[in-house]
């Protein structure tokens, strides 16, 4: 099993970006590693509402003129690190 998995959601008041953690004993961490984006606006832990396998996810909202596509990217590629430095400690 991945240990996040993450979506683009095209809402009409504001484009998001959520991600799923497979452990959301881990939500409070990631949301604290990915405030370091400087195109972040808000991050919230929210309840899943979709028909997902997790009940939480990490909502994240976007300053304005971001580029939505480059940011999922970028914020992919942090957790895949995030998490490659995780399993590494262990």
């Amino acid at each position: 099993m991945l240990p996040f998995r993450s979506e683009i959601r095209n809402s009409p008041s504001q484009p998001t970006i959520k991600i799923f953690l497979s452990d959301e004993s881990l939500d409070e961490r990631i949301k604290k590693h990915l405030e370091h984006f400087e195109e972040i606006e808000d991050i919230e832990i929210r309840e899943s509402v979709e028909q997902t396998e997790s009940t939480e996810n990490l909502t994240i909202f976007l300053k304005d003129d971001v580029d939505i596509r480059k940011m999922k990217s970028s914020i992919d590629s942090s957790l895949w690190w995030y998490f490659e430095e995780d399993l590494v400690d262990e």
